[in-house]
């Protein structure tokens, strides 16, 4: 019971800090508002007990990326830089959206048969290791090259937004 509640408490946080990310005009609460929802996702990991899990995304997301885009956002722009505000409709179809979006996905999970698996692999470091960079059934590499490229973008996007009215001024 206690487990269930601590859930609960960490996903309303996720969900409480990235409506926050998401609809603040300060560009440098909104990178720390991530920063906290990435956090936070490493509790629901370990509230699974996916250890492993957890540590990459603490390590990566919330230790490399979110930090990453702090930084460029300091080093860019000023500190009290605010972001327009959108229109009210902008926010009502972009909700609707984030409605149905909701909807489909609950229907499917409520569709899907889910089926319970006894037993449990080993989920030791070696075997996650080998797991990784196997190229076989049940291998990770593929996957695992796709998200280092992803990283990259996500970089690169990091430092474009934060440096867009450096370009913009540039081209004047």
């Amino acid at each position: 019971m206690g487990a269930k509640i601590i859930f609960y408490l960490v996903a309303g946080l996720m969900i409480l800090f990235s409506i926050l990310s998401v609809s603040t005009t300060r560009v440098i609460r909104a990178a720390v508002y991530l920063l906290f929802v990435m956090i936070l996702m490493a509790g629901i990991y370990f509230l699974f007990d996916y250890n492993f899990l957890a540590g990459v995304q603490l390590t990566v997301y919330s230790g490399g990326i979110a930090v990453l885009i702090v930084i460029a956002v300091l080093l860019v722009h000023n500190i009290e830089h605010r972001l327009e505000r959108l229109p009210l409709v902008e926010y009502l179809w972009k909700g609707g959206v984030l409605l149905a979006g909701l909807i489909m996905t609950l229907v499917t999970m409520r569709q899907f048969h889910f089926q319970r698996i006894d037993g449990q692999e080993d989920v030791s470091v070696s075997n996650i290791g080998h797991k990784l960079l196997s190229l076989g059934d049940g291998g990770f590499i593929l996957p695992f090259e796709v998200i280092s490229i992803l990283l990259l973008a996500v970089m690169v996007a990091a430092i474009i937004i934060a440096k867009g009215e450096v370009y913009k001024n540039e081209e004047k």
